[in-house]
């Protein structure tokens, strides 16, 4: 989105987070525009939704663009229809709109790359076709674009075309891996979009079929051998993929990255794939920083396709971090930049910048809380936790508890606290952001929880203080800075 001359932007904000708003956006300038920020009644800024925003924001007219918080819930596309006005989510972390604006205010695109990715179903001859079509779902929603149909040496595989058939008519493309010439027939016969892999001297398999072959060396690391078979293929004027072999670390791997970069050097134009579980499988390493490695050289080599893998336990999300990893390579090199600073989704066990709030200005926010319900941030000292009581600082759980004189008698509050608590610890342990009453982000590790089911915590958390409310133990209300909200209507 571009700026323009004069142009007025309104910061929406929340109490807590005003002051620091005010300070940040005047260390900014000079800056390419006029703000105004004001404070739409609710404490914590994160609690905004944009049905909030759509009943309380008034007076408009003189704004350009509404800038809203990072973490704001809702539809703002049909927020900024109804009010007239563009609106845009913010940073996140406040610390970053320096950075925000520098990108002139423009969403990273996310949406292209250049990398297919074929998913492979390992063990396919030993399961039902009802599992191969689950399995394959589950590998669409994480990215995948070609369903690999693995077959295995001395297994029978008597409902390879039933497979085949079915996963069509579900929508997918299909490979077959197989180096057994027969199920590679059978495969391209019933339909295959793609065979694994054929060789100089099964390169015949392909001219009986329709399906596009993947070409390998002969022998693991021959190179001329593949030449040679790539030079043959090519006169038939027909699609194929190469595959130089990458191979595991101490068992070849430089001398296979070095194969992968001749052969792009030598064939500028042909498709070349690379199976990467060889590296991600077989090293014991979090696969999100080893997937962020072989995209940055699939990306330099411009590569077309990977071969991925989920069987060991710690590979379980590879597909997913292929799709993320191939979209912001794809983005960096589009914008000759590092890929730094485009998304965080790759950073599973820590975060760019992982505390959000120095100790004077959670001071700060504790000398402003006039009422029981307990806060808690987190920074480089610890655990905060405090009330309009006092404040408490530690980095164990257990050391904090017995100071927390509200919960010696309130089991739900108690219970509450002891979750948060520990996202509190987990955060300060890895170098994370902690907010209070959200989820640490593992970024493409973990599947996101739908709205519905935060909604659904929350609603958790009122039942709750329903029945504090009833037994008369803490009267009261809530036990988390989302309270705030309904104490202003009492």
């Amino acid at each position: 989105m571009n700026k323009k001359n004069n142009e007025k932007i309104l910061f929406l904000t929340g109490k807590l987070a005003q002051k620091r708003l005010e300070r940040i956006l005047k260390e900014m300038e000079p800056v390419e525009f006029t703000y105004e920020i004001r404070n739409i009644g609710v404490s914590v800024a994160a609690l905004m939704t944009a049905q909030m925003i759509a009943r309380r924001l008034t007076d408009t007219d003189d704004i350009d663009r509404i800038i809203v918080p990072g973490l704001c819930r809702g539809d703002l596309s049909k927020l900024s229809e109804e009010i007239g006005t563009p609106c845009i989510r913010g940073t996140i972390d406040m610390k970053d709109l320096p950075i925000f604006f520098g990108r002139d205010c423009k969403p990273v695109d996310l949406s292209k790359h250049d990398v297919d990715i074929f998913a492979e179903i390992v063990d396919a001859p030993m399961i039902s076709i009802e599992e191969i079509l689950a399995r394959a779902e589950s590998y669409r929603l994480d990215g995948a674009d070609v369903i690999d149909v693995g077959c295995l040496p001395d297994t029978p595989f008597p409902h390879l075309e039933d497979s085949i058939e079915a996963l069509h008519q579900a929508g997918f493309k299909v490979s077959v891996d197989s180096l057994n010439e027969d199920e590679l027939i059978r495969g391209g016969q019933a339909g295959a979009n793609f065979l694994l892999s054929l060789k100089e001297s099964t390169l015949w398999v392909a001219d009986e079929v329709d399906s596009v072959p993947i070409i390998i060396p002969e022998n693991h690391t021959d190179m001329k051998s593949l030449y040679s078979a790539i030079e043959k293929f090519s006169g038939k004027g027909r699609s194929f993929y190469a595959d130089p072999i990458l191979d595991p670390i101490h068992f070849g791997f430089t001398e296979s990255i070095i194969r992968y970069h001749k052969l792009r050097q030598k064939y500028p134009n042909i498709n070349i794939i690379m199976g990467i579980g060889n590296i991600t499988e077989l090293t014991e390493a979090d696969t999100t920083g080893i997937n962020a490695i072989l995209f940055g050289l699939i990306s330099e080599m411009h590569l077309n396709a990977v071969l991925a893998t989920q069987v060991s336990a710690h590979c379980r999300s590879a597909v997913r971090e292929a799709n993320m990893a191939r979209r912001i390579f794809y983005a960096a090199r589009q914008d000759k930049s590092l890929p730094k600073g485009l998304d965080g989704s790759l950073l599973g066990m820590h975060e760019r910048r992982p505390f959000q709030y120095d100790s004077d200005e959670i001071q700060e926010f504790y000398q402003g809380v006039k009422d029981p319900s307990y806060r808690i941030q987190v920074n480089e000292k610890g655990i905060h936790v405090y009330n309009r009581d006092g404040i408490h600082i530690d980095a164990n759980p257990f050391e904090l508890f017995p100071k927390l004189d509200l919960l010696q008698k309130d089991a739900p509050h108690a219970f509450y606290m002891g979750v948060e608590l520990g996202r509190a610890q987990i955060a300060w342990q890895l170098g994370k952001n902690f907010m209070q009453d959200e989820e640490l982000n593992w970024g493409v590790c973990s599947e996101k929880r739908s709205e519905e089911e935060r909604i659904g915590d929350l609603k958790t958390t009122h039942t709750m203080r329903e029945l504090r409310r009833e037994s008369n133990e803490y009267k009261a209300e809530g036990s988390t800075l989302k309270a705030s909200r309904n104490r202003k209507k009492k």
